[in-house]
This record gives structure tokens, sequence and C-alpha cells, in this order.
């Protein structure tokens, strides 16, 4: 089977060539950037309470269940997630007025603090990684990662 890119035809090896070529670097990068996120985070937050405060700071407040389909997690790995920030004073559990089946999750100082550090050591790993490319370069593989990941 053929493929036309580019005005030019590739064979089918080629793209299976590309896939593990692709795959193989993703699998690096994302080793790479989950390990030095880790350590720059450490030893206040993690990565995935990083995640659950972004969200919370978007969000303001959200329930439990909420952050499951986010997080892509069950709901008892939210639970031991939440209690340990709890524990952590990043977030605070309150629960609703009206329907006190419900609970809120809410961010705290020292969480929004954590956020804003967290994003920080983020934005600093990330520009170390592209800054070994040209601005041209970034914003072509900005833009080809959005049409691999759409």
């Amino acid at each position: 089977m053929l493929y036309l890119r580019y005005s030019r035809c590739w064979k089918r090896d080629d793209v299976r060539l590309y896939s593990d070529e692709f795959g193989k670097l993703w699998l690096k990068l994302s080793k790479e950037l989950k390990s030095q996120m880790e350590v720059g985070l450490a030893p206040t937050i993690t990565e995935g309470q990083l995640n659950v405060l972004e969200l919370l700071k978007t969000n303001e407040r959200m329930k439990p269940s909420d952050l499951i389909e986010y997080l892509s997690t069950t709901a008892a790995a939210v639970t031991t997630l939440l209690d340990r920030m709890e524990r952590s004073e990043l977030i605070v559990r309150v629960r609703d007025e009206k329907d006190r089946r419900i609970v809120w999750v809410n961010v705290t100082d020292k969480g929004r603090a954590e956020c804003e550090r967290g994003t920080l050591v983020r934005e600093q790993l990330l520009d170390t990684y592209l800054s070994r490319v040209s601005a041209h370069n970034q914003k072509l593989l900005i833009y080809l990662l959005g049409k691999v990941a759409n």
C-alpha cells in the first residue's frame, strides 16, 4: 500500500519505520520529562498532585468524582491522592451546605503557591528542551504534535 505525502510516494514499510522511531523517541522523552519533573517538584508535591492543583485552579472547586475523568484513574486512586494532598495542606475538602452528601475539593493558599512553583518548574524544563531548536522549528514541532494529538 502506498501513502501520498508531500508530493512523494511512501511505502507502508516507511510509515512503520517512522512509527517505530517516533515511538522510541516519545518514550525516551516522556521518561526523561517525568523523571526531571519529579526531581524538580520534590519534596513538596508530585506531578500528579500538580495536575490536580492545576485542575482546581482552573475550575475553582471540584468534586472528587469529577477528577476521575480528568486524571484517567480510579476512585480509590483519587481518594488516596486527595488524602495525601489534604495532609500536606494543599487542598481542603468541604461539605456542600445544601447537600451534605456532596464534598467539594478546594485549593489552599499553600496549594496555590505550590501550583505556581510547579508550573514554573515545568516551564523551565520545557524551555531547556525547546531551546535546542530554533523558534521556527519550535512552532513547527507544536503544530505537528497538535496534528498527531488531534
